[in-house]
């Protein structure tokens, strides 16, 4: 029990660290999303602990990785806690799925329902919670004057965030899906001890 529980503790933390250098590096700035979205993978390890430790290790590296990142944040604070909350939203489900259905069909279906989820709830986060908050330190004719500049189009935050958040969030957490996906048979062994 004890060495098991050591064994959770140091892969969780691993993976947190590793978590938090990918949110530091690499950054891409897309052209087609406002300058303060950027792409980063630190949601990968989150997923790889949520398979190899359970669902709760897996928000556990969504929070550590973000409250690591407040130490570089540019947002004061609101793109972590976008961040977290829909990290934990999608290995969460992930990783209940997969303890239950411990099997490939389990993690594709765990995954992808986990991006699902992500994707929904980003809407709604960002919506009533993340960008009034944000609203703060910009305004909101700011804020959607940064998407208008992609897409005339956007009138509304609603357009902005299912324009451009929504497929960005999907696509995000369907790259960290992919990549899971080609290595997590080869580094299982590695996560659980048996190498």
């Amino acid at each position: 029990m004890k060495k098991n529980l050591t064994r959770w503790l140091t892969v969780t933390a691993v993976l947190s660290a590793l978590g938090a250098i990918l949110m530091f590096f690499p950054k891409i700035k897309l052209p087609f999303m406002p300058s303060f979205i950027s792409l980063d993978f630190s949601d990968l390890p989150a997923l790889l602990a949520s398979f190899s430790m359970g669902p709760i290790s897996g928000v556990i590296v969504c929070l550590v990785k973000n409250l690591i990142g407040l130490l570089d944040s540019m947002t004061g604070g609101v793109g972590e806690l976008s961040n977290f909350l829909i990290s934990a939203s999608f290995v969460l489900p992930a990783g209940i799925i997969y303890k239950f259905r411990h099997n490939r069909i389990g993690a594709l279906l765990g995954s992808l329902l986990g991006a699902g989820v992500a994707t929904g709830l980003s809407i709604l986060f960002n919506y009533y919670l993340v960008y009034p908050i944000y609203t703060n330190i910009m305004s909101m004719d700011a804020i959607l004057g940064m998407y208008r500049a992609i897409n005339p189009n956007v009138r509304t935050l609603w357009d902005a965030l299912l324009w451009f958040n929504a497929p960005f969030t999907f696509c995000k957490e369907l790259i960290s899906v992919i990549i899971t996906f080609i290595i997590y048979k080869r580094i299982s062994p590695l996560l659980h001890g048996r190498k």
